[in-house]
Formats: structure tokens, sequence, C-alpha cells
């Protein structure tokens, strides 16, 4: 029986927004992780079948699909293809699920997945303009208001009760836990520093090793007027690359390549499209049954901090213990660079497991739209 099996993973440091990143084209810095990636791993990129990339703002420079400009820019043979990816942030999340599902129906032997977002070249919302992706019929089911994520994370903290101490709480815990990770040295092996112009990046940028509950608490909650959701306890716009090289056990054992982790189970879900980030807690449900696995057999869960609320919500309905969830920080302070941020978080997720001996993670994110992906790997 055929299986996807992960035999490597790297990622860029996340920049912050108009930082050290912002001067690298998106493709270029695609192209940073597929060379990297191979280079670890000791392939030649001539045996890869595919790259399955995410990218959600695919216009502009992230147009023309940006897998395939990003095989060429790394300097790839003209035979490896590629293919972009938009399930909005969960977009190489779902790059790794289509990968491991090309792996085990036997279209592929050898696959890249991951992803990429510029958010400084390319901001948020550029796909949209001109224009409106809802159409009539869209506004005559769910009504003439455009579907807001932050009014959506008000709204789910309202829901379950979260105060914005709380949320602030859980962001600066985002922090010290980022912080730790870089100062102990945890990123090391999943890091590829980026050289440009201004120099190299080394580290994440987006960590704020002074912040303080007293300074998130001046910050200002722009959704709503008495609300509790801010900048501060909610995911930073950021760039960043991510990528996985993936196969199967028997083609890594032909090619002396030793497996990290296999990927149990995968599953997508939609949710409604407002308050649109609820998904994560069906999806995680869905994939443990899938699984056969229950909540406690899990040692490390990778939970997208698009907002502090979103994740709180989750762990309470779940019941989940927090003290296993985004050991190494989150988006909240590592940086959410959209479309590269699925393949970040699995990248983490695996080293995690590595290090610490971990059998089961557990990674899920919510979507726009109303969407949800949810992975199980198991270490090998």
């Amino acid at each position: 029986m055929r299986d996807a099996v992960i035999v490597e993973a790297v990622r860029t440091p996340v920049g912050k927004r108009n930082g050290e990143l912002s001067e690298v084209h998106p493709a270029d810095l695609s192209a940073v992780v597929l060379d990297g990636l191979v280079a670890r791993a000791g392939l030649d990129p001539a045996m890869v079948d595919d790259v399955v990339w995410g990218c959600v703002s695919q216009v502009s420079e992230q147009t023309f699909d940006i897998a395939r400009t990003a095989v060429l820019s790394a300097g790839w043979p003209e035979s490896v293809p590629g293919t972009t990816v938009d399930r909005q942030c969960g977009s190489s999340q779902q790059a790794i699920h289509f990968a491991a599902a090309g792996l085990i129906a036997g279209q592929y032997d050898v696959v890249v997945a991951g992803g990429v977002e510029s958010m400084s070249r390319v901001p948020m919302g550029s796909a949209n303009q001109p224009g409106t992706p809802w159409g009539p019929r869209y506004r005559a089911r769910f009504g003439p208001e455009d579907p807001n994520q932050g009014i959506g994370a008000e709204q789910i903290a309202a829901q379950w009760g979260l105060s914005r101490t709380e949320l602030d709480q859980f962001a600066l815990e985002s922090h010290v836990r980022a912080q730790r990770a870089v100062d102990t040295g945890l990123f090391a092996s999943e890091y590829l520093p980026v050289t440009t112009d201004g120099g190299t990046l080394k580290e994440d940028e987006g960590i704020r090793r002074d912040s303080s509950l007293e300074t998130l608490a001046t910050l200002r909650t722009p959704f709503l007027e008495d609300g509790v959701v801010t900048a501060g306890n909610a995911s930073q716009i950021s760039d960043g690359a991510a990528a996985l090289l993936m196969t199967t056990s028997e083609r890594a054992t032909e090619l002396g390549l030793t497996p990290l982790a296999r990927v149990h189970t995968a599953t997508v879900i939609g949710s409604a499209p407002m308050p649109m980030l609820t998904g994560p807690i069906p999806a995680t449900k869905k994939v443990l049954a899938k699984a056969g696995l229950a909540l406690a057999d899990i040692g490390v869960f990778e939970v997208n901090e698009a907002f502090a609320s979103v994740v709180l919500a989750w762990a309470d309905e779940l019941g989940a213990d927090l003290a296993k969830v985004n050991p190494r920080g989150g988006a909240i302070a590592l940086g959410h660079p959209l479309g590269g941020s699925g393949a970040r978080l699995m990248t983490t997720m695996v080293h995690h497991m590595r290090d610490e001996g971990i059998r089961y993670g557990l990674q899920t994110m919510c979507e726009g739209g109303g969407q949800a992906n949810a992975t199980i790997i198991e270490l090998l």
C-alpha cells in the first residue's frame, strides 16, 4: 500500500510588512525554499514530479501560476511542472493534502508542497480590485454586507465569552514562546536565511520582545468601537515561504532518504461564511474521527493564530490543553504570510515532533469563505 511521507521541511524566516523580505519578488522567495529543500535532501530536482504551491493573492507578481515561475526561477529543469492552489489561508496546507493524495494514488513518486505570500508587495485584497467576488446570488443568500474576518473574530469572542484581557494574554504568550524558540535555537533546523540588498534575514522579524499586557491594552479595536480584537491579538501581515519534500516510504528507501513523518489523515470542511473562522472546530472533530484517534492521543497542535479568539474558542470547545498548542509561538508573534502559512505551520510541527519524540501532531487553520483544513501526521 502506498503512503505519503515528509522527508524534509524548510521555511524562510517570516518577514514583517515592509521589512527585509519586502525587497524580494515572491517567485524568488519561493525559489529560495525550493533550492534549499533539495539541497538539504541531496536530491536532484529533476526527480520532482510536481510542485504544488499555495498562494492567496494571485494577482500582479503572484499571478501566472507562481508555482511554475518559482520552479524556473530556482533554476530547476524545465521538465518540472508547478500548480498554484488557493484555499485562502489554508492554501499551502491544502497543497500538502493534494501532494499526499497524488502520492497515494500513484500519480506522483516525489513531489514538493508549500507556498508563499509577499503581503508587502501584493497587499491583502489586491485580487478583489476592481470588482467584488460576491455576486447577486451570493448577496441574495447571505445579505449585502461583505464577509469580514475582523468582525468574525469579534463575533467569536462574544459567542465564547472571551475578554480583551484573555485575548491579550494569549497574544503575549505567543511572543514569549516564539522568542524562547529563537533564543534556544529551536528554529535553526527549519530556517533558510534569505539574503537581500539590505543584508541577510536569519530570524523571524515579527517577534516583539518588549511586548507586555500594558502595551497591548493601549491598542485600539478597529473592527468594533467597544470590541476586543486588536492588531496585537491578531496575526501579523507578513512575507514568507515554506516547502516540504514528500514521497512514499518505498521511494524514500530507494533514494536513501529518511522519512520524518507520514501524513496519517487529512480532511477539509466548510463552515458558515460568517463568522467565517469557526471551521477548525468541526475540522478537528472530523479528522480525529477519520483517524480513529482521540484528542488525548495528539501530542502537539498547530492551530493558526489568525486571531487569538479563534484559537481560544477552538480550545474551549474541544477541551484542548493550551500547553500543547503552538508551543513555539504562532502567527501573532511569527506572522501570517497567507499562502505560505500552512506549510510554515507544518514545517514547525514536524521539527517540533522530531525534537520532542511526539508521535501524533494535528494542524488546523481557519480559511476565508468559511472553510478549514485539518491534518494529522505521525512521526516516523
